[in-house]
């Protein structure tokens, strides 16, 4: 059994610091911070989530393996202006959960419970990686629950023609790896996010055209997503606008903290504008 551990920690050890490689400061009372701290009990396990500052809504979703934390640059610019909602996702951070199975469905419709548990009719909606599927997805599956929608590096398909193929090798390489080993209580939550990262999601492009918010696709020329991919989405969204960070990786909230923060705080509060014709000159 000794020999089992070692392994599934090498594996943990190498998938967290590579999906999240820009750490976030340890002293963050961030994702653990009893004045604000509470339990959501949500379809079969209890959903922690935080709350910070006021005015109008705004969710901000994690990426597979984080938690709320992950966000410390945000919370405190966007809570002057909103009152900022953050989860850990099922069987992440704080919300653990035991159940045998994890889709990006499952947590879409755990942050919609979060929502009307707080008596939310729409809000702002910030994703990150995995917390931009998911953003994705409440826009298709509650679409009346988001007013607007800023994505970063979130994909449509496990596959090549998303996903860089070395870091798609990886991820597959971590999916089989951990699947053959036994089924202890250490490997069990972990196997769900890693099955997670090598086998979803399967969005298609039809569904992302029923989006009806106003939608800022993000990813850097250097992400794990491929920017051709991020360009498919944009383009597969009826209002959405592009941005393509230069010299940047998957960690761009994180890595241009500032001008992320301004630039989705900007295509929040300003109306959507459809560019079209002559136009386009401007």
């Amino acid at each position: 059994m000794k020999h089992v551990k070692k392994l599934f920690l090498s594996f943990a050890v190498s998938f967290f610091a590579l999906v999240i490689h820009a750490q976030t400061p340890v002293d963050s009372l961030f994702g653990k911070n009893v004045q604000v701290g509470k339990y959501f009990d949500n379809r079969g396990f209890k959903m922690y989530y935080e709350t910070y500052g006021s005015g109008e809504p705004l969710l901000i979703i994690h990426g597979n393996g984080g938690s709320i934390k992950d966000f410390t640059n945000q919370i405190p610019f966007f809570a002057k202006n909103y009152k900022v909602i953050l989860a850990d996702s099922r069987a992440q951070g704080r919300s653990i959960d035991n159940g045998d199975s994890l889709s990006y469905e499952m947590m879409t419709d755990d942050l919609n419970a979060l929502l009307d548990h707080l008596h939310l009719d729409s809000c702002y909606v910030i994703g990150w990686s995995d917390g931009g599927i998911n953003g994705l997805l409440l826009a298709i599956r509650h679409p009346d629950k988001v007013k607007k929608l800023a994505v970063t590096g979130a994909n449509l398909v496990p596959d090549t023609s998303a996903v860089e193929p070395e870091i798609f090798t990886w991820a597959r390489y971590l999916s089989d790896s951990i699947n053959k080993l036994p089924l202890i209580p250490e490997v069990k939550t972990n196997r769900k996010l890693f099955n997670l990262l090598a086998h979803e999601p399967n969005i298609s492009t039809a569904q992302l055209q029923t989006i009806k918010c106003p939608v800022l696709v993000i990813g850097g020329d250097h992400d794990v997503i491929r920017p051709r991919h991020t360009m498919l989405i944009a383009e597969s969204i009826p209002r959405s606008y592009l941005w393509i960070l230069p010299n940047s990786g998957h960690s761009t909230p994180i890595v241009y903290k500032d001008i992320f923060n301004k630039v989705v705080n900007d295509f929040f509060k300003n109306p959507y504008r459809k560019i079209e014709g002559l136009n386009r000159l401007n």
